[in-house]
């Protein structure tokens, strides 16, 4: 407010008037938000793509809270673990014919009041919690090691254990035939189920594997490769606590939410996380104040930037020059100084190798700097 104050004298009072008001509305949008939800429904989901030609399902305003419904689309791996009757309603509902021309359920997308090309749509992730107990692993054919597994696709279940939020295997099988239709229910009279991993437990994480706003092109944009926009970017880390900043593309952002996952390592190697329904709490904020050409992650140590590309070599590449943005932009560091402290600080990993569009995250920690 001092700085907006000063602005009373330099550029005339009405404008800077204009500016307290709404610096005065933002505040007030983050005091007393309005809390939406959202359920997953067979009219509130898209399965497989993005589309600015979405009605919205749900319509909100600056710093407004969601409860939304994220469902897997691997849910029909063990039905009568991962499926209840709203699930069921929507696997039954949406034609194998409209699952196109991604794999994904969408939840969504959610229009933000006021969002405009240019800004950025800032989405404080609260709460991700299981909807229900089980999870599935899948050993795709679009899996890093798939000819070095026979060529064989294998479904591995896991279960949660809320007590310790650990998961462990309760059994695996080989899919009969090939995993091509989203959605494809395999029933257990229709496989034959082994024991698998005894005694392995798994850190539970939940997290989205794909969340973003609209593309500014016309038609379904496939929800598989990640992007600008987000998508599906399948870094673990943005669960609950984590803030993601995307570039909005058009009028309303239309945020949309899927790909639920309870845990995943970094690379995803064998296709899929363990993927398992969730219900997420988020509260979006519109903001002007800055740009940013990719999603952008803040969690509560670090900024993370992420790069894409078929070139795993380019996608690396575009996460450093995205790194050296945000420090230079928003840290205020010399690009020569920028540089020194990512070779010496900053961690660059594989996000993601499975989805067409590769993916690398660049990590720098907050406590590098000195305190603001």
């Amino acid at each position: 407010m001092r700085v907006l104050r000063e602005t009373v004298a330099s550029q005339g009072t009405a404008h800077a008037m204009s500016l307290i008001r709404n610096e005065q509305q933002t505040q007030r949008d983050r005091l007393h938000p309005a809390l939406h939800q959202l359920k997953a429904t067979p009219k509130t989901v898209h399965w497989g793509y993005f589309d600015a030609a979405l009605a919205p399902a749900l319509t909100v305003a600056n710093g407004d809270i969601v409860r939304a419904e994220a469902i897997t689309h691997h849910a029909g791996d063990a039905p009568e673990l991962m499926m209840d009757d709203p699930i069921t309603a929507i696997f039954t509902g949406i034609p194998p014919g409209d699952r196109n021309p991604g794999v994904h359920i969408l939840t969504g997308p959610i229009y933000v009041d006021g969002a405009k090309p240019g800004d950025m749509l800032e989405v404080h992730y609260l709460q991700m919690t299981p909807r229900l107990r089980y999870g599935s692993n899948l050993a795709a054919h679009w899996g890093h090691l798939y000819r070095e597994l026979g060529e064989k696709e294998r479904v591995t279940i896991y279960r949660m254990d809320p007590a310790s939020q650990t998961a462990e295997a309760v059994f695996a099988y080989d899919f009969p035939g090939k995993y091509l239709t989203p959605g494809t229910i395999t029933h257990e009279r229709d496989c034959c189920r082994q024991p698998a991993l005894r005694g392995v437990r798994v850190p539970v994480r939940p997290h989205l594997g794909t969340a973003g706003v609209a593309p500014a092109v016309a038609g379904r944009v496939s929800s598989i490769p990640p992007g600008k926009h987000g998508g599906n970017i399948d870094n673990w880390r943005i669960g609950a606590g984590a803030t993601m900043f995307y570039p909005v593309q058009v009028d309303g952002a239309l945020f949309s939410i899927g790909d639920p996952h309870i845990s995943q390592g970094d690379g995803e190697i064998s296709g899929t996380a363990i993927e398992a329904s969730l219900d997420v709490v988020f509260q979006v904020f519109v903001r002007r104040d800055f740009g940013f050409p990719s999603p952008l992650l803040r969690t509560a140590d670090s900024f993370m930037t992420h790069g894409f590309d078929e070139d795993l070599n380019q996608a690396m590449r575009n996460a450093s020059v995205d790194m050296l943005r945000l420090l230079t932009e928003h840290r205020g560091l010399s690009r020569d100084d920028a540089y020194s402290l990512m070779s010496v600080a900053a961690d660059f990993a594989v996000t993601q190798v499975v989805d067409g569009r590769q993916g690398v995250h660049a990590r720098i920690c907050h406590a590098v700097f000195p305190p603001e």
